[in-house]
């Protein structure tokens, strides 16, 4: 069931689409009603016990702008069962992030979940497309809270889980005050001052390893200049073996060749000898006719 005061805009209301949908009933102020009615006018948290009165006779919201919620007339509601709800942090897309700022169909959702209608509760916020989001955001405190047998297990809960998250407030960096991601933009000295540094750090390695890549780049060129001078030298020393084994064919022709002109030679002399021995022998004859003479 739904109380409407009629001042929230129609198409931002949760209550008024679950009416048309068929998940609520709209009822005049002041009606009488016998179920579970949510307002600020209960003592006491929504807890387990209250299962059966949900069960025989519902949940009933007040549909009103938190803005003027000072403005309405609670004493004006009649019968019911007045209950509080616990903390629970708001997903709707008008107060997303803020404490106890839940439309009428989140307060609806978390009563059906505390008092054991998980599934229902369920149902009712996949008719939005952020209501998932509802259960991502409150689905730990929710547990607990559908845990407890009675208001003040409920309320005791709350306060614990109050006390840890001021503590993990006091505690947390001042970087990381963000609800959900902390600002990588946040002026804060110490860690910006340390972040400087190593990235300063950092730079400097980088460029130490870019001068060890230079001296490193600048030794292999010289290795690779060391080798291709050794490539040449070897390729000289190539031709210069090639230009001994052509000097030493040509000496070798040129002995043959001096071998072959002293034989030459040597014939020559040996039949000029010849030649000459056999004038002498003639010259012998002359003599002996010159004897006669």
């Amino acid at each position: 069931m739904m109380q409407d005061f009629g001042q929230c805009d129609g198409k931002r209301c949760t209550g008024r689409k679950l009416c048309r949908l068929g998940y609520m009933k709209d009822m005049r102020v002041g009606q009488s009603f016998r179920g579970v009615v949510l307002s600020p006018m209960g003592e006491r948290s929504v807890s387990a016990e209250d299962r059966e009165h949900v069960i025989a006779s519902g949940v009933s919201v007040i549909d009103c702008s938190w803005a003027l919620i000072d403005s309405i007339p609670f004493s004006k509601l009649r019968g019911g069962f007045h209950r509080l709800l616990p903390f629970l942090v708001a997903a709707n897309p008008v107060n997303y992030g803020r404490p106890l700022k839940l439309s009428c169909a989140e307060a609806a959702a978390a009563t059906l979940y505390i008092t054991g209608f998980k599934e229902e509760a369920e149902q009712v916020m996949s008719k939005f497309k952020w209501g998932h989001s509802f259960f991502e955001v409150n689905r730990t405190l929710l547990d607990r809270y559908a845990a407890c047998a009675n208001s003040a297990e409920v309320v005791k809960v709350q306060n614990d889980w109050i006390e840890e998250c001021e503590r993990e407030q006091a505690n947390k960096h001042p970087a990381d005050d963000d609800l959900l991601i902390a600002n990588p933009n946040h002026a804060n000295r110490g860690s910006s001052a340390g972040g400087d540094d190593d990235s300063d750090s950092e730079e400097d390695e980088d460029e130490d390893d870019d001068d060890d890549d230079d001296e490193e780049d600048e030794d292999e060129d010289e290795d690779d200049e060391d080798d291709e001078e050794g490539s040449d030298d070897e390729s000289d020393d190539e031709e210069g073996s090639e230009d001994e084994e052509d000097s030493d064919e040509d000496e070798e022709d040129s002995e043959e060749e001096l071998a072959k002109d002293m034989k030459k030679k040597a014939t020559i002399k040996a039949s000029g000898n010849s030649s000459r021995g056999g004038r002498g022998g003639r010259g012998g004859g002359r003599g002996g006719r010159g004897g006669r003479r």
